[in-house]
């Protein structure tokens, strides 16, 4: 469709909020614009415009070019911008969820969705419905005949898990499925116990005393099972300093798959491992840095 955009802005303001866990909150959004919004796949990605350093909030118009548009205003007015897992859309009700990591106040994201109230405005930019094609931004796309998959997620990829065991369970024969999921403290193990096909490790980093991605990295180490092709070890390329990883699976069919979403050095480690010492083939597993130590969220 010529000139329709895979994704555009949307106006939005804030319907209501609750806790899902001590340290998961959700809000709903509303707004006549989400009667065009979409979402395309459980791990869809969406940015989120967020007040400017001086306070205001982003108004930006609905025109395709919003970046070029961000870009070309002041710093100090330009709105800031985060990239968050779209976890619902309801365009019947004209409602969008958006679950946010609650890390106190010195993250611009984090700070707000704290002190957000209902009715305050915000702008997203999310897949169109206009668009008839694929508006892309997600990586959870499985190989046909999959029989086995690897989850493995801190609390910023929790949103997009979960979403990916819901889809699953609305297959009639759903793969067995091995997730480990780390978060800061035990009230945020939520029950997932009506997935059945997955056998979920909690990790709470509270409980040991440990540091962000400890708890994976050892729960991966020594309970992971993997695909019996595995053995091989593959050389893995490193990414420059500073570079996030983000490293997407390409196997069209395969029984295995893999979707790995943590902090960016998590990430690297993980990779090594299951690559690097493991030998699982990487064209099967999606590593994502969906955040870095030292950068605000």
């Amino acid at each position: 469709m010529a000139g329709v955009q895979g994704y555009r802005l949307f106006n939005v303001q804030l319907v209501h909020k609750s806790q899902v866990s001590p340290s998961l909150l959700s809000l709903v959004f509303g707004g006549p614009d989400i009667a065009n919004m979409k979402c395309d796949a459980p791990d869809q990605r969406i940015k989120m415009l967020f007040p400017s350093e001086d306070g205001s909030f982003p108004t930006l118009p609905e025109q395709a070019q919003w970046y070029q548009l961000l870009q070309e205003l002041p710093k100090e007015k330009r709105p800031i911008v985060r990239t968050y897992t779209l976890r619902h859309v309801d365009a019947a009700r004209q409602e969008v969820t958006v679950e946010f990591v609650s890390h106190g106040t010195e993250g611009p994201a984090s700070a707000w969705a704290i002190a957000a109230e209902a009715g305050d405005k915000i702008q997203i930019v999310a897949p169109n419905a206009a668009y008839s094609g694929d508006s892309g931004g997600y990586e959870w796309t499985p190989p046909e005949g999959l029989r086995q998959a690897l989850i493995i997620a801190d609390e910023t990829a929790l949103p997009a898990a979960r979403g990916i065991l819901e889809l699953l369970a609305t297959q009639p024969n759903p793969p067995q499925i091995q997730a480990f999921f780390e978060v800061p403290e035990q009230g945020d193990c939520v029950d997932l116990s009506a997935y059945s096909f997955a056998s979920i490790h909690w990790l709470p980093r509270k409980t040991s005393n440990a540091r962000h991605g400890e708890c994976l990295l050892k729960a991966v180490r020594a309970d992971a099972q993997l695909p019996k092709t595995a053995g091989v070890a593959e050389t893995v390329n490193e990414e420059a300093e500073g570079e996030l990883l983000w490293d997407k699976a390409t196997t069209a069919s395969n029984t295995f798959y893999g979707w790995v979403a943590a902090e960016s050095t998590v990430v690297k480690m993980l990779r090594r491992y299951l690559i690097g010492e493991c030998g699982v083939n990487h064209d099967a597993i999606n590593f994502m840095a969906y955040w870095s130590k030292g950068r605000q969220r």
